[in-house]
C-alpha cells in the first residue's frame, strides 16, 4: 500500500473557495478511485490544505491518474487558488492502520519528524516497541515514512474528539514512561533515533472527507 499526499499553500481567503470547487469536482473523480481523506489547517501553517489517495501500489497509482487525465476530469481547476503544493509518496510501518472512512475526530494532530538519514530502521523499532502503550489511551490515524518527495520524514496522524482530550492522552502517555518512543528505548537501554526537526499541525477535515 501507498499514499499519495498532497499538501497545498492556498492564498489568503481562498479556503472556502478552494474546498467547494474540489468538492464538485471530486464528484466525477471519485468514480475511478476514492480518496482517503481531505482535511485543511486549524492551528500551525494557515490557508494550507491536505488530501490522501490510497493504491495498492505504483502500477494502480499511474494507470487511475493516467485515466482521469485522459478523460479530463481531473486534475480540478484550482490553479487560481494555489500558491504552492507539494506531493509526497508515503509508505506505511507494518504497525499503522489502513486508512479507512471512519468518524474519529473533528481534530488530526499530524506531526513530522525530519530523521538523521539512515536512521529508519531505528526509528521503527522504537516505534514497534512502544506502539501499544499509546494506543491504550487512544487509536492513530497513520505512521507513515516518505518513500519519495522530502525524503527522510516520518509522519504520525492522531485522531481527538476534542482539544483537552489530546492533552489527556499525551500526558497519560507520557507519565508511563513507556512513550514517546525514544524515551523507552533510552530507558530500556536502547539508542534514540537521531532528528533533525519536529513539526505539527492540527488539521480538520472538510465536509466531504471519508474521514471525520
Amino acid at each position: 500500500m501507498l499514499y499519495e499526499m498532497h499538501t497545498y499553500d492556498l492564498k489568503v481567503g481562498t479556503q472556502a473557495k478552494y474546498e467547494k470547487r474540489f468538492g464538485e469536482a471530486y464528484e466525477k473523480r471519485r468514480k475511478y478511485s476514492e480518496m482517503s481523506a481531505f482535511w485543511h489547517t486549524e492551528f500551525g501553517l494557515l490557508n494550507q490544505v491536505v488530501h490522501v489517495w490510497a493504491y495498492k501500489d505504483h502500477a494502480e497509482r499511474e494507470r487511475i491518474n493516467a485515466a482521469v487525465e485522459k478523460d479530463q476530469v481531473w486534475p480540478a481547476d484550482l490553479g487560481e487558488y494555489v500558491l504552492n503544493k507539494q506531493i509526497d509518496i508515503m509508505r506505511p510501518l507494518a504497525i499503522s492502520p489502513p486508512l479507512a472512512p471512519a468518524n474519529v475526530g473533528p481534530y488530526f494532530e499530524l506531526r513530522t519528524y525530519t530523521y538523521v538519514d539512515g536512521a529508519l530502521p531505528l526509528l521503527i523499532k522504537n516505534w514497534e516497541a512502544a506502539i501499544d502503550v499509546r494506543l491504550a489511551m487512544g487509536p492513530v490515524t497513520a505512521l507513515w515514512y516518505a518513500e519519495s518527495g522530502a525524503v527522510n520524514r516520518f509522519i504520525h496522524i492522531w485522531p481527538y474528539r476534542t482539544l483537552d482530550e489530546r492533552i489527556e492522552m499525551r500526558h497519560r502517555a507520557e507519565a508511563t514512561g513507556e512513550y514517546p518512543p525514544n524515551a523507552k528505548a533510552v530507558r530500556d537501554g536502547g539508542k534514540p533515533y537521531p532528528m533533525h526537526r519536529q513539526e505539527n499541525k492540527l488539521l480538520m477535515p472538510a465536509a466531504f472527507s471519508p474521514l471525520q
